[in-house]
């Protein structure tokens, strides 16, 4: 007689793990997110990012030896806007997702894979202190001090979705990521020291399996410390905490609150006036629960409008 072992309790939190690498968590590390742009300033980003490591779980749940490779693939679109005088950006952001994962499941080895389209997300952006809008001419003499600005991202549930998880990548709910940040430049050093804080808040999936999963918020701290080489030359070193994010499903608490933190390295090279390219590197630093992911990533940025 042959015996089936259930895998359902594995892949459920495997697909929730690849959905957190498609970049809409609080693993993020994004150095010179309050930079400012001449008003009508429009670029187009393409980029790759391949994450591999393990994952960890409840402790509770019988899965060991849990990893897994996520390849990421990201159409952007950003473009700088003036309002009420202030320095405004806004951003759209669609991500397709694919991914081997593997583990064992009370002694029994699995894998699967999975891919398709990712929840999209947009953001807003705006400058409160420290960079009014400006055109091209006005922007070629700013000097940068300290700027104060916040945002929302807004992620809503366009991802491939299905109640059930075995082919689910979508989250099938909203978040929202409300942030406040504070930017230094130094002329002295040609340092520039970024600060952000900011939580994750997350609307509950009332098609989970036939139940409701609810999460609680997650909250982010980030810090970057970026040097420049020459005009849009620059290297970033990059960190950050999370915390939070409980689960609960048909109204039983997981054990799976995270408290983790990563740290890493970015750097953004010109190639002509429009064109540049960025990359990038992260890995966990402290990873109690998620995925344990070391990250590597490039982009293609092309910059048109506002008098470029």
């Amino acid at each position: 007689m042959k015996l089936h072992v259930p895998m359902t309790p594995f892949i459920v939190i495997a697909v929730l793990i690849l959905v957190s690498a498609a970049g809409l968590t609080a693993q993020q590390l994004e150095p010179r997110a309050y930079s400012v742009s001449p008003v009508g300033v429009n670029i187009a980003n393409l980029s790759y990012g391949y994450s591999t490591g393990d994952l960890n779980f409840d402790p509770s749940l019988p899965i060991d030896s849990a990893s897994a490779q996520i390849h990421n693939g990201v159409a952007g679109y950003f473009r700088a806007l003036g309002i009420a005088g202030r320095s405004a950006n806004v951003t759209v952001v669609v991500p397709y997702v694919a991914g081997h994962l593997q583990g064992n499941y009370l002694g029994t080895f699995t894998k699967v894979y999975r891919s398709g389209l990712s929840d999209s997300f947009a953001r807003f952006a705006i400058n409160l202190h420290g960079a009014r809008a400006m055109n091209l001419k006005e922007f070629a003499s700013y000097r940068q001090k300290t700027n104060l600005g916040v945002s929302v991202v807004v992620s809503a549930p366009t991802g491939q979705y299905d109640p059930n998880p075995l082919v689910s990548i979508g989250t099938n709910r909203w978040a929202f990521k409300p942030e406040v940040g504070v930017s230094h430049y130094s002329r002295k050093t040609h340092l520039v020291l970024d600060a952000y804080a900011a939580v994750w808040l997350y609307t509950a999936n009332n098609n989970y399996r036939g139940q409701t999963r609810t999460q609680t918020p997650i909250a982010n701290a980030q810090f970057h410390v970026s040097y420049d080489v020459k005009p849009r030359l620059w290297l970033a070193f990059d960190a950050n905490f999370y915390r939070g994010g409980q689960t609960t499903i048909g109204g039983v608490a997981r054990n799976d609150l995270q408290r983790n933190s990563r740290m890493g390295a970015t750097t953004s090279v010109p190639l002509t006036r429009r064109n540049s390219l960025k990359a990038s590197y992260s890995a966990g630093a402290i990873t109690r629960i998620g995925g344990n992911f070391r990250t590597v990533s490039f982009g293609y940025q092309y910059l048109w409008g506002g008098g470029l």
